[in-house]
């Protein structure tokens, strides 16, 4: 028989005489992940899941936002349905994408509208839950909780989740309680790392942090780290580069090169995609989603 890994989607061919009656979870060999395995798996049919990626890391301009708009539209040309989570203050997703939504993540926690008004269909496929300066109030009903806060994002997200085959969150630098509220709710994490000495001592810090998360939320799990702001004119990007490999191997995507496309298309209210489909940067981007679908022949 066959299971599919509903974290990484890579398939396994598994002898079903050998597998013990009581077996409820098994593990992935690829992504080292969790996940069920009933009656139903063990009959042959499998219920979708949708993935949850959190893009984050707790230092700034390492091209979070840029990342997870460019991997969100990018799944969704795909053919996949996605759901983007803006959980920044400076709300700059939607401005990535020419997006001007009256609703978005702050009316959706606090209740103010139904889940489905907070929706904005940013492009086909693509939906946006729009983040802002209103989130500050979002962390403030989080923190009045005596219980349960770090649950919050989870719980109100619930509802909408199964519409979709992949979330996307974007996540604002340092560390608060909603970063930790978007720690408890995806299951998977992305960390663009610029290649730069100090974001590499960010980088030791985060791991650290998500560690205390774990503790509590064993289903996360790192996935990805993705260099960003590749440049071979500068020597040292090579060398942090190969260090990133010798720490975390088969974890390093391929880079993301330096390309003033990415940085000029936000202006537009573009993806790459859309402002530079032949760039350096729409490519890279399309490597990313490959790896992250595990489906070589996107795109092709």
């Amino acid at each position: 028989m066959i299971l599919t890994c509903p974290h990484c989607s890579k398939e396994h061919s598994i002898d079903e005489s050998k597998i013990p009656a009581d077996v409820t979870k098994v593990r992935c060999k690829f992504c080292k992940q969790l996940f069920p395995f009933g009656e139903e798996k063990k009959s042959g049919s499998q219920t979708p899941r949708v993935r949850k990626i959190a893009v984050s890391l707790s230092k700034g301009g390492v091209g979070k936002t840029t990342t997870a708009v460019n991997l969100a539209h990018g799944l969704s040309l795909a053919g996949y349905k996605v759901l983007l989570i803006d959980t920044d203050t400076q709300g700059q997703s939607a401005f990535m994408l020419g997006a001007k939504p009256s609703a978005g993540l702050t009316e959706l926690v606090t209740n103010e509208l139904a889940p489905e008004e907070c929706l904005f269909q940013a492009r086909e496929d693509l939906w946006l839950l729009a983040g802002g300066k209103s989130l500050a109030g979002v962390k403030r009903v989080i923190d009045r909780k005596d219980f349960g806060g770090e649950m919050t994002l989870a719980e109100k997200l619930a509802p909408l989740e199964d519409q979709f085959d992949y979330v996307i969150v974007d996540t604002s630098p340092g560390w608060d309680p909603l970063i930790v509220n978007v720690l408890f709710y995806v299951t998977e994490i992305l960390i663009p790392v610029s290649l730069e000495v100090m974001t590499l001592q960010g980088l030791v810090e985060f791991l650290k942090s998500i560690s205390s998360i774990q503790k509590y939320q064993p289903e996360l799990g790192l996935k990805y780290i993705l260099p960003t702001f590749l440049d071979k004119r500068v020597k040292s990007t090579s060398g942090i580069l190969h260090k990133l490999e010798e720490l975390y191997g088969d974890h390093v995507c391929t880079p993301i090169r330096y390309n003033v496309r990415l940085t000029e298309a936000p202006a537009y209210g573009q993806s790459i995609y859309e402002f530079a489909p032949g760039s350096n940067g729409a490519n890279d981007y399309r490597d990313l989603i490959r790896k992250v679908t595990g489906n070589q022949k996107l795109f092709t």
